[in-house]
This record gives structure tokens, C-alpha cells and sequence, in this order.
């Protein structure tokens, strides 16, 4: 099952010393690669995601966050796109992949990541659990966002 789940970057150990784990060089090379990877394509992600948003939001609609939703329906729409290549067996190059999922998306919307979840939930007919993340993501997301603004407020 493909998703956002097991993580696409694994550190090998070497070995333990004193309660720390130590990296082989081909693994710490490895690791640091996959992660610049994913900070080349969130940057990219980012900057797109800001034009996109900027463009829209001010020219557009007033008063309604038109940018912010084109954003997060493109990256829905690019990540299902990916996965559906990756389904088929294409685009199975791992860097690519970590460069284009977790760095390009990530980076341009968190929120294709939470719906490719949800879908994933959908499809393997886990629908208590996709209920339950979703209110939990939803309304803990605004909850936690309004007592965050209510502290900072109220200092």
C-alpha cells in the first residue's frame, strides 16, 4: 500500500556505542542526500505555493482564500497524479520520488498529504478511522490554532 506511512528515508546502523546509534557512510551519504532532496523540493514547493497563493488570493476573489484552496486542490490533484504513476509501476526512481512527493508537494501543500491519507483509509474501507482523523485533524487543527492565537493574545 503506497501512502504517506513508512518513512521513504531509512537510516541503516552500524552500530551501538554508549546508547548511540552511528550511521555507515554509505548510509550517512545516503540519508543526506534523500534529505536534501526533500529541502530542494520543498523550497521549489514553497515558492510556487506563495505565487500561486499571492496571485489568486489578490486579484481574484475578495475576502475568500481562492489561492490558498487552488493550492491545496493542485497538490490533491499532483500527488494522486504521482501515485497513480507509481501504482503503475512507473516513476519508480526513489530519489524521484522523495524529491517530487514529500519535498514538491509537501512543500507546496500539506493538505494533498492529510487527503492522500484519508483516501488510503477510504479504500482499504477503514472509515471509523478516516471519520476520526479527519475531525481530529479539522477540528483540533482550528482548536489548537484559536488557543494558540487566544495565548499569544492574552500575554
Amino acid at each position: 500500500m503506497r501512502g504517506s506511512g513508512p518513512c521513504l528515508i531509512h537510516f541503516p546502523f552500524r552500530e551501538r556505542i554508549k546508547g548511540l546509534y552511528t550511521l555507515t557512510g554509505i548510509a550517512y551519504i545516503s540519508a543526506v542526500k534523500s534529505i536534501l532532496l526533500i529541502g530542494l523540493g520543498s523550497f521549489i514547493g514553497g515558492v510556487l505555493r506563495h505565487l500561486l497563493s499571492c496571485c489568486l488570493n489578490d486579484s481574484v476573489v475578495k475576502g475568500f482564500p481562492l489561492g490558498t484552496l487552488a493550492v491545496n486542490l493542485a497538490g490533491c490533484f499532483l500527488l494522486g497524479v504521482l501515485y497513480g504513476f507509481f501504482d503503475r509501476g512507473a516513476l519508480i526512481n526513489q530519489e524521484l520520488r522523495i524529491f517530487l512527493t514529500i519535498g514538491l508537494c509537501g512543500g507546496f501543500t500539506t493538505f494533498s498529504t492529510f487527503m492522500n491519507e484519508n483516501f488510503l483509509m477510504a479504500q482499504g474501507a477503514q472509515f471509523f478511522t478516516l471519520l476520526l482523523y479527519a475531525v481530529l485533524s479539522l477540528g483540533g487543527g482550528f482548536l489548537t490554532l484559536w488557543l494558540g492565537y487566544t495565548l499569544l493574545k492574552a500575554a
